[in-house]
């Protein structure tokens, strides 16, 4: 998927809320206890200036996925919000996303990534199992949450 370009903005920017919007229907839709919006209430604050960071992905005009990173310590960052457009699902993009993620987390000078998921998000596990992320114990408090990862990532 050569064309899609991946870029930081503003979580308040629109390509970003359209993304965010789309991946929260789609968790409503996908457990069976659904998702609450109010999940993503603070997303604006977490992942901007000295808190975090949020990503877009975009082939041309059209958003196809999103992820922000939320600093958790100086040295850890949490991946938040993956998403990737079910008609581009099976391309690499999720991964090319996950890249990017982990680039701009070892970029801001946190060589730690960690993240949580719901049990019922089979390919997202082997995702992140695939890219060499290991099971943690449980370092939050996401209701939603079923498995916690890290990785370490290579300078």
């Amino acid at each position: 998927m050569s064309d899609v370009q991946i870029d930081i903005v503003e979580p308040d920017d629109p390509d970003a809320r359209a993304a965010v919007s789309a991946y929260l229907r789609e968790l409503d839709e996908r457990f069976a206890t659904g998702f609450d919006p109010e999940q993503a209430a603070h997303d604006e604050v977490e992942f901007t200036g000295e808190r975090g960071r949020f990503l877009v992905a975009r082939v041309d005009d059209d958003v196809v996925g999103c992820g922000a990173l939320r600093w958790l310590s100086d040295d850890t960052a949490e991946i938040k919000r993956m998403w990737v457009d079910p008609s581009r699902r099976g391309l690499g993009l999720a991964r090319r996303l996950l890249q990017q993620l982990e680039a701009t987390a070892l970029a801001s000078g946190r060589p730690v990534v960690r993240l949580d998921t719901h049990p019922d998000l089979a390919a997202a596990i082997a995702l992140y199992r695939a890219n060499g992320y290991r099971d943690v114990p449980r370092y939050n408090d996401n209701p939603y949450a079923g498995l916690w990862f890290e990785k370490r990532l290579d300078p």
